[in-house]
C-alpha cells in the first residue's frame, strides 16, 4: 500500500521547492511522484507541424522522490508522516502518525 497516493496534498521537505504545497498528479514509479507546481523545469520543445504543436520553451513538472515530501495535515497545518492501521474488519487505512486520525481519500 502506497502511503502517498494520487490526489493527496503534500508539502515539500527539502530542495529548492522546500515549503511548497501541491497535489500529487501521478506516481511516476514506486518511489517518484509528479506534483502540481513543484519541481518545474524549462524544456525546449521543437515545433511539430504533424501534431500541430508550436515550438518554444515550456514549463514541465518533473518527478520528485517521495522521501522529500510529506502528506499535508490540515489539522496541524504541517507535513506529517503516514502510518497504516488495520481495522477490525480487516481493511487497512492510512493514518497520521502524530494524531492517529484517518486520512481522507480523495
Amino acid at each position: 500500500m502506497n502511503k502517498i497516493r494520487k490526489g493527496d496534498e503534500i508539502v515539500v521537505l527539502t530542495g529548492r521547492d522546500k515549503g511548497k504545497r501541491g497535489t500529487v498528479v501521478l506516481r511516476a514509479d514506486d518511489s517518484h511522484l509528479v506534483v502540481e507546481g513543484v519541481n518545474l523545469v524549462k524544456k525546449h520543445v521543437k515545433p511539430n507541424p504533424m501534431k500541430g504543436s508550436t515550438g518554444g520553451i515550456v514549463e514541465k513538472a518533473m518527478p520528485i522522490h517521495q522521501s522529500n515530501v510529506a502528506i499535508y495535515n490540515a489539522a496541524t497545518g504541517k507535513g506529517d508522516r503516514v502510518g497504516i492501521k488495520l481495522q477490525a474488519d480487516g481493511t487497512r487505512v492510512r493514518v497520521f502518525k502524530s494524531s492517529g486520525a484517518e486520512i481522507k481519500t480523495a
